[in-house]
């Protein structure tokens, strides 16, 4: 498995839906609600099924094979 990239947020938190496609793990905010709720998302090895789940800096986030760490 590869290692996550690291992408940095400007705030303390973002919604799950947002840091998707920020960090370019999908293309539009109607694929995040589609991938999310097909349980395709995991925030730290967990399946996460909440859009707008606050994710906070160290956060690792997972969808096809692909890391993403929040960063602050």
């Amino acid at each position: 498995m590869p290692e996550p990239v690291d992408v940095p947020i400007e705030d303390e938190a973002i919604r799950l839906g947002q840091f998707l496609k920020l960090a370019n793990l999908i293309e539009s905010g109607a694929e995040a609600k589609t991938v999310i709720a097909s349980g395709l998302v995991r925030v730290n090895d967990e399946v996460e099924l909440r859009r707008g789940r606050q994710l906070q800096s160290g956060d690792v986030v997972t969808l096809a094979g692909r890391k993403a760490r929040v960063t602050g």
